[in-house]
């Protein structure tokens, strides 16, 4: 099922701010959480509020979810990376319910309706995916009717093709790190009165890489990372329009710790406009001269269509900015079909008349009591 818009399920407006947001999660939280709602439905209704809520108090999954939509998300994040970080708990206990992994709503309750009693326990030094990469491209209107192929050069950070990422020299050995036996991590832990704290950090030895590069690889000083300009091929569907983005999986930038995968490429398209044509969805429209007496009498006029000219019969009588509509003609739909064209004709005024041919005019005009 498509998922609905993040704010739309939570009922706020776009530009709504972070209390906005807060309130009207809690409100819908308590109303549907499946310990209190037994109705059907209602565990879907508290997954879909949840996640919603998740990524717009994110300052950063709601930037990328404004201005890529779902695609943006879904691309980025994993169900349990949309979670992570985020306070269910203080939510809840606001109302009373407690939080933590005992309290009603908190995050292990979250994990939970998500989940089930699976648990992350995640070891060894995190693995990062790598940064997305967005860049525009512009095209003509012929070319967003009919689709293309593009080429484009895309600078960007891809793994070092002489020690394939691993940072050490060829020949040399990559080493787990002694300090913190390749986990990446350390357990710092402190107390305080009566009680101990203990805190992740990333191991200060490796810088959390969890290896040690006996002889850093002399082409990328030991990133196993380095930047080049890659020319990739984007398909452009028929139909699309400005604003329009495809994305491009794993055409982004390489991991650059952990052997993560590549992030996405997001192509934004940029519709030129065109000469004679405006657009409205799959709607062209055009304004086409006519003679006074091609109005007059009625005629077949040629008219430009975007697939070449195309035949327009004119009636007898006919007024200036009438409209006439060419069936198919338009811009195609990215679902399928094709739109029309819409033909406004504009008439023209004689000008720099002869006196014979003002002295005709004047006695049609006669003839027709003006």
């Amino acid at each position: 099922m498509e998922k609905r818009d993040y704010y739309e399920v939570l009922g706020v407006s776009k530009d709504a701010s972070q209390d906005d947001i807060k309130r009207a999660y809690r409100k819908l939280a308590v109303q549907f959480h499946p310990d209190r709602n037994k109705n059907p439905g209602a565990t879907d209704k508290f997954k879909e509020v949840s996640e919603a809520y998740a990524v717009l108090s994110d300052d950063e999954k709601r930037r990328m979810y404004d201005q890529f939509g779902h695609a943006g998300i879904d691309g980025r994040y994993t169900t349990e990376d949309i979670f992570s970080g985020v306070d269910f708990d203080s939510i809840f206990r606001d109302f009373g319910f407690g939080g933590g992994s005992g309290g009603f709503g908190g995050f292990e309750s979250i994990f939970d309706v998500f989940f089930g009693n699976r648990r992350a326990r995640t070891r060894g030094p995190r693995v990062q995916r790598g940064d997305d990469l967005q860049i525009e491209l512009e095209i003509t209107l012929k070319e967003a009717a009919s689709g293309i192929e593009r080429q484009i050069d895309v600078p960007r950070r891809e793994r070092c093709p002489v020690c394939e990422g691993t940072g050490a020299e060829p020949g040399t050995s990559v080493n787990t790190c002694p300090k913190c036996k390749g986990n990446g991590r350390l357990q710092i832990s402190r107390t305080q009165g009566y009680s101990q704290f203990v805190q992740i950090v990333p191991c200060d030895r490796c810088n959390g890489e969890g290896k040690i590069i006996e002889k850093p690889c002399h082409n990328c000083r030991g990133s196993g990372v380095v930047r080049s300009t890659r020319k990739i091929n984007v398909t452009i569907p028929k139909g699309v329009e400005t604003g329009s983005v495809l994305r491009l999986r794993g055409e982004g930038e390489v991991s650059t710790s952990g052997g993560g995968p590549s992030g996405d490429l997001y192509v934004v398209l940029n519709v030129l406009p065109h000469e004679i044509f405006q657009r409205d969805g799959t709607t062209l429209y055009l304004e086409q001269p006519i003679s006074f007496f091609q109005a007059a009498l009625g005629a077949k006029v040629k008219i430009p269509t975007l697939d070449g000219a195309a035949e327009l019969k004119i009636p007898a009588g006919t007024q200036t900015h009438t409209l006439f509509r060419l069936k198919g003609k338009g811009m195609p739909s990215l679902n399928g079909g094709r739109g029309d064209e819409l033909v406004r004709v504009i008439i023209k005024t004689p000008e720099n008349l002869t006196r014979s041919q003002k002295k005709l005019l004047q006695d049609v005009a006669k003839e027709l009591g003006e």
